[in-house]
């Protein structure tokens, strides 16, 4: 499980350029705000799915492997894979969520 990291080549990192990145890949794309303490138990998706960041820290489990995302970067978590999420830290954490088209 390796994290997809921003391009500095890209630009700054901002929500359009990192949404654009992920509608390009052929992916629907939402934004969500979660609070420090928030977890999510192991579940799984029907969907191909990216957890991507804008801000904060983002602890996720994938397949027993364990990554914490921090701004700019995002994960692929393929239909059907169990894991597990919180954030980390005092710090919101601001996220993209994508599942493909």
């Amino acid at each position: 499980m390796t994290p997809h990291r921003w391009n500095a080549a890209d630009g700054p990192l901002t929500e359009a350029g990192l949404r654009a990145k992920l509608e390009a890949l052929g992916y629907r794309v939402a934004k969500y705000v979660y609070e420090p303490g928030t977890v999510f138990p192991d579940h799984k998706h029907d969907v191909d799915k990216i957890d991507a960041v804008l801000s904060g820290r983002f602890r996720l489990v994938v397949r027993g492997h364990m990554k914490v995302l921090g701004p700019g970067e995002w994960i692929e978590i393929p239909r059907g894979t169990t894991h597990n999420a919180a954030v980390m830290g005092d710090e919101p954490v601001v996220s993209l969520d994508a599942v493909r088209l």
